[in-house]
């Protein structure tokens, strides 16, 4: 019985952070969902009315949400799998032997990610500008340009979304490190002695050893990916023609701008759910693979 007191007492202070700074506020949100929360509710509680799933379906007509939501999934599709592939580039060359210098690239290209994000994307934002950026100043070298990176519907998502790549890709390339170091020596050498080649150790080995860690980045990218906001807010603030308008900004843009915090509320628990819905997927995927390998 004491022993169980004990636990608690231990617990207890990280269990109160979590329900005070997290399970209140999702409830919180959760409620407001399905309530008409404006303006004039905030000013006065007696506003305040139950709305049923209307804010849903609301939402779900919105031709806005499906733009949006169209945006963040092509936002996922194409920068998740680019940034994981050029993190496993990067930590298997890093890993080899004939890499040098190793600590002074991992320092270098981990930096991005611990750097403010508004403070690089208005960095960014001036290296895509049409007259001084030095990426159309590069492009004019060879002959091409210029491009408006930033003001034309087909290249605007693909301009953040090589931001975000190589903003976020030290992280998964740290983690894939890790696992990498940790994969026996003896199967590369049992791969050598049956002739296997650089390639066919990479497939045969290295891979599949990386299996648990690649889902786990790939649940982490997925994530934060879905959670596209800052990029276009400071970038290019949702256009053009509303090219580059994400789930989340939507959200802000209802609840924060307009004031319609139980749409906005809406909006947030349909990419929760979203969210929810592939990671299960990306884990059914992982166990099928565990089975089949």
């Amino acid at each position: 019985m004491k022993t169980g007191w004990a636990g608690w007492v231990f617990v207890g202070p990280a269990i109160a952070v979590i329900g005070l700074f997290f399970v209140f506020p999702v409830a919180a949100g959760l409620a407001l969902s399905f309530t008409d929360f404006d303006l004039y509710a905030l000013a006065d509680l007696r506003n305040l009315r139950f709305a049923g799933l209307d804010n849903y379906v609301h939402v779900l007509s919105l031709p806005l949400f499906w733009k949006a939501l169209f945006n963040t999934l092509y936002f996922v599709v194409v920068g998740v799998p680019l940034s994981i592939v050029l993190s496993l580039a990067t930590a298997v060359l890093l890993q080899s032997p004939l890499a040098r210098f190793k600590p002074f690239f991992r320092t270098a290209l981990f930096a991005p990610v611990v750097t403010t994000l508004v403070a690089v994307a208005v960095i960014w934002r001036y290296l895509y500008h049409v007259r001084y950026g030095l990426i159309n100043e590069a492009f004019a070298a060879i002959g091409l340009g210029p491009f408006d990176w930033l003001g034309d519907p087909a290249w605007s998502m693909p301009s953040i979304i090589l931001f975000a790549v190589w903003k976020g890709f030290g992280a998964n390339m740290i983690i894939l490190i890790a696992a990498l170091q940790a994969i026996p020596d003896d199967l590369y050498e049992a791969a050598k002695v049956d002739g296997a080649t650089r390639w066919q150790q990479l497939r045969h080995v290295t891979l599949p050893m990386l299996g648990p860690t690649l889902l786990l980045v790939s649940i982490l990218s997925m994530a934060g990916y879905f959670q596209l906001f800052a990029e276009p807010y400071v970038m290019t603030q949702g256009g053009p023609l509303q090219s580059t308008v994400s789930v989340l900004y939507l959200m802000y843009e209802e609840g924060f701008r307009w004031w319609n915090l139980g749409t906005a509320s809406a909006v947030a628990f349909l990419l929760f759910v979203l969210m929810v819905a592939v990671t299960q997927a990306l884990m059914r995927i992982g166990r099928r693979t565990e089975v089949l390998g």
